[in-house]
C-alpha cells in the first residue's frame, strides 16, 4: 500500500490507543525530569521532538503505524516539557508559609485546568498565527521534518531513497550534537557558555557566548529578521543599561564586578524585557483580532452545518465550539473548586472569600487568553525552548497582585500577618493558573504547525493535547511533594535539622515570590518596566516604519523584548544561527544564478533541505541527551547517589572547558556551513523534492 502522508484527502489513523498510552507514559516520564531540572536549575527541556523520535522507535514495530499517529503521540507528550512550567511559581507558596506541602486535589486541578485552558485558548488563533502566519516555528518545522523523513520509507522508492537521505543527516546531526552535549552537561569536559568581560568607566559589561548545538541549529530556522531583533535586545541591555546601571549603582556586598552585573541584570534589566514583551504582546494581540475573529466565524459557521456543506477541509478542522463549550465548562467547575478550596483555608467572611474566588478566576481567564497569544507568537519567532515564559509570569504575577492589592486594601486584609501571606498567596496562585495557560499555548501552536507540515487534523491534535495535559497534571503534584520531602526549596525546608545550601534554589519561584511580596508592600521599582514599555513602544514604530517601506525588512519586538530578558548565552547561538543560515541561503541564491536550467532552484532548495535536516538533528540530539542526563541524576540522587553522576572532572578544569567548548562550538559552525555548501546536486533527489514541495503548497 502506497503511503503519500502528504496527501490533504489520506485518511489514516491518528488518535490509536497504543498511541495515546505511549504519550502519556512518555508524558509522566518528561514531567518528573523537567520538574526536578526546573526546580534545580531554573531550566526545562522541550518534550516534543524527543517524544517524536522515542515514538517512532517503538511503533515502527507496527506495520500499520503512520506519521499522523506518530504526531500524535509527540502532541500530546510534548504537554510534559511545557506544563512543568508551573514550578516557576507555585513553590512560592512554602516559601510564604501558608503551605506546608503540595495538596494533591488542589494542584491536580490547578494545573489540569490551566493547561487545558492553554488548549482552548490557542484553538481561535490557529488559522491566524499557524495557518495564514510566515512565524518559521523552528522546532515544529524540525519535528515535522523528523516525522516526515522517518514515514518516507513507506512510500514509493522514490519516497524510500529521499528519506534515507534525510535521516542521514538528522542522524547525523543528532549524533554530532548529541556527543558534544554529553560531553558539556554529562561529563562536563566543554562548557556550555563563555563571557569575556570588559570594563566601563566603573562598570562592567560582558561579550557572552552560549555553545548550544540545538540552539545553534534553532538559529538557523528562526529567519535573520528575529535573530536581528534579538541582537538589538542584547545589545539594549548589556550595551546600554548593564554598563550604565553599574556605574551608578552601589556595588553593595556583591563579590566581584561580574557578579554585580548579573545582579543588575536579572533584578533591575530584566524587568525592562518584561516591560517591552508586554506591550509588544498587547500589540501582536491588536493586529491578530481580525484573523482571530474570522477564524472563530468560521469555526461557528461549519457547526451549524452537516458534513456535505462543511466547505473545509479535513486539515483545517478545529473542535467544534460546542465541544469546545462543554470542556470550557469542565473546567470552569474545576476551578471554581480550585479557588474555593484555596480561599476557604483562611477565616474571612463569605461575601469576600466568594468575591476572591470570582475575580480570581475571571483574571486568570483574562490574562490567560492575553498570554496564549503573546506566548504562541513567541514560539513562532524563536521556539518553544527558549519562549520566555517566565517573563510572561512576571507580568501575570504584577497583574494578579495587583488586583489582589486593590480587593485587600477595600477589605482591610492587610491589618494582619496572615492576611499579609494570604494575599500574595492569593496572588500567586492566580499566576500559576496563568503559568500554565501560558506554558500549553506556548506548545500547543507550535504542534499545531507540525501538524500541519504532516497533513495532520488540528481537532485531534487538540484533543490529544488535552490528554497530555491532565497526564502531565497526575504526575506533577507528588513529584514535587517528593522533591520537597528530599531537599526542600530555598527558604522553605520541611524539617529544621536540613542543610539550606542543599535545598533546591527554584530560582523563578524565589522571583515570582518577591515581586509579589514588593508590590504589597509597595517597595516594587516600576521605573524599569515602564521603560521597557517605552522601548517596546519604539519597537513597534520602528517595525511599522520597516514594513511599509520595504517588502522584506522586519523588526519583531517581541523579540526585542525576549533579546533584552533572556540569558544572553542562550541568545547567542540563536544570533549565530540565524545569520549563517541568511548569508548560506545568499550564497546559494548567488550560485544558483551562475547556473543555466530550470533546476537551478531545486539545486538550492535541496541545499536549504539539508540545512534544515541537520539543524533539526542538532536538536534532536541534544534533546535526547537532555531527558537521558535528566533521568539519570533522577535516578541517582532518589537512589542516595550524587547530583552530577556523570561529572568526569573537577572545578579547576572549568577555564579548559571554557576554552575547548568555544573550539568545538567554531568546529560545528565550520562544519555546519561546509555540509549545507558542499551539497552535491543530485537531479532525482532535487526532482522529488521540488515534487514534495508542490504538494505541500497545493
Amino acid at each position: 500500500m502506497k503511503h503519500d502522508f502528504m496527501s490533504h484527502d489520506l485518511h489514516l489513523p491518528e488518535l490509536t490507543f497504543r498511541g495515546m498510552l505511549l504519550g502519556v507514559l512518555i508524558t509522566i516520564i518528561f514531567t518528573a525530569s523537567n520538574v526536578y531540572l526546573g526546580l534545580k536549575v531554573g531550566l526545562t527541556f522541550s518534550s516534543s521532538i524527543p517524544a517524536a523520535v522515542i515514538s517512532m522507535a517503538i511503533l515502527r514495530f507496527f506495520k500499520d503505524s503512520n506519521v499522523l499517529e506518530n504526531n500524535m503521540v509527540q502532541t500530546q507528550a510534548s504537554a510534559a516539557g511545557t506544563l512543568s512550567a508551573v514550578i516557576f511559581v507555585l513553590p512560592g507558596l512554602l516559601m510564604l508559609g501558608y503551605w506546608q506541602g503540595f495538596p494533591y486535589g488542589e494542584t491536580l486541578l490547578l494545573c489540569a485546568c490551566g493547561g487545558c485552558l492553554g488548549v482552548l485558548f490557542t484553538i481561535p488563533l490557529r488559522r491566524a498565527m499557524v495557518v495564514n502566519s510566515d512565524l518559521p516555528y523552528p522546532e515544529g518545522r524540525a519535528a515535522a521534518e523528523i516525522l516526515k523523513v522517518g514515514s518516507q520509507a513507506h512510500s514509493d522508492e522514490k519516497g524510500a531513497s529521499a528519506s534515507a537521505s534525510g535521516m542521514k543527516e538528522i542522524v547525523s546531526g543528532g549524533i554530532f550534537a548529541g556527543i558534544i552535549s554529553l560531553c558539556t552537561n554529562g561529563f562536563h569536559y566543554l562548557a556550555g557558555e563563555m563571557s569575556f568581560w570588559f570594563g566601563v568607566g566603573r562598570g562592567v559589561t560582558q561579550f557572552p557566548l552560549g555553545f548550544s548545538t540545538a540552539l545553534l541549529g534553532a538559529g538557523f530556522l528562526i529567519g535573520i529578521a528575529s535573530g536581528i531583533a534579538i541582537l538589538v535586545g542584547m545589545i539594549i541591555a548589556w550595551g546600554g543599561f548593564v554598563p550604565y546601571l553599574t556605574n551608578v549603582l552601589p556595588m553593595g556586598d556583591a563579590k566581584s564586578v561580574e557578579s554585580f552585573a548579573m545582579a543588575v541584570w536579572k533584578e533591575k534589566v530584566r524587568f525592562i524585557g518584561a516591560g517591552c514583551i508586554g506591550i509588544a504582546a498587547i500589540w501582536t494581540l491588536i493586529t491578530l483580532a481580525k484573523p482571530i475573529v474570522e477564524g472563530m466565524r468560521i469555526s461557528v459557521k461549519n457547526m451549524k452545518m452537516s458534513n456535505e456543506e462543511r466547505d473545509t477541509h479535513r486539515m483545517d478542522t478545529d473542535m467544534k465550539p460546542s465541544t469546545v463549550g462543554i470542556v470550557f465548562l469542565v473546567i470552569l467547575i474545576g476551578l471554581v473548586i480550585c479557588f474555593y478550596s484555596f480561599v476557604s483555608a483562611v477565616d474571612i467572611n463569605p461575601a469576600l472569600m466568594w468575591t476572591l474566588v470570582v475575580c480570581g478566576i475571571i483574571i486568570a481567564l483574562c490574562i490567560g487568553f492575553f498570554v496564549a497569544a503573546a506566548c504562541g507568537y513567541m514560539a513562532g519567532l524563536i521556539g518553544t525552548s527558549a519562549s520566555p515564559i517566565s517573563g510572561i509570569g512576571i507580568l501575570g504575577i504584577i497583574i494578579s497582585s495587583l488586583v489582589v492589592f486593590a480587593i485587600a486594601s477595600a477589605n482591610d486584609l492587610f491589618a494582619t500577618e496572615a492576611g499579609v501571606k494570604f494575599t500574595t498567596a492569593m496572588a500567586l496562585f492566580m499566576t500559576s493558573v496563568v503559568v500554565c495557560i501560558a506554558a500549553i499555548s506556548n506548545d500547543n501552536l507550535q504542534d499545531l504547525k507540525t501538524g500541519q507540515l504532516v497533513g495532520a487534523t488540528p481537532w485531534k491534535q487538540q484533543v490529544a493535547l488535552l490528554i497530555g495535559s491532565v497526564a502531565g497534571a497526575v504526575a506533577i503534584a507528588p513529584v514535587l511533594n517528593l522533591l520537597y520531602e528530599a531537599y526542600g526549596f530555598t527558604g522553605a525546608l520541611p524539617r529544621p535539622e536540613m542543610d539550606p545550601s542543599a535545598a533546591l534554589s527554584a530560582p523563578q519561584a524565589t522571583l515570582m515570590t518577591t515581586i509579589a511580596q514588593g508590590i504589597f508592600s509597595s517597595n516594587l521599582d516600576w521605573d524599569y518596566i515602564l521603560i521597557g514599555v517605552g522601548i517596546g513602544i519604539i519597537g513597534i514604530i520602528v517595525n511599522l516604519i520597516l514594513k511599509s517601506t520595504t517588502a522584506t525588512l522586519s523588526l519583531p519586538p517581541l523579540a526585542i523584548g525576549m533579546g533584552i530578558y533572556l540569558p544572553p548565552t542562550l541568545e547567542m547561538p540563536l544570533v549565530i544561527g540565524s545569520f549563517m543560515s541568511y548569508f548560506v541561503g545568499k550564497y546559494l541564491v548567488k550560485r544558483a544564478k551562475e547556473r543555466s536550467g530550470k533546476l537551478a532552484e531545486a539545486d538550492v532548495e535541496q541545499c536549504n533541505r539539508r540545512g534544515v535536516l541537520f539543524a533539526s538533528g542538532m536538536i534532536v540530539g541534544e534533546s535526547l541527551i537532555g531527558v537521558l542526563i535528566a533521568v539519570i541524576i533522577v535516578i541517582s540522587v532518589t537512589s542516595g547517589g550524587g547530583e552530577d553522576p556523570l561529572g568526569m572532572v573537577g572545578k579547576d578544569f572549568a577555564s579548559t572547558a571554557e576554552w575547548l567548548g568555544l573550539a568545538v562550538f567554531l568546529i560545528t559552525i565550520a562544519y555546519f556551513v561546509n555540509l549545507v555548501l558542499s551539497t552535491k546536486f543530485n537531479r532525482e533527489e532535487a526532482l522529488e523534492i521540488q515534487r514534495i514541495n508542490e504538494e505541500e503548497h497545493k
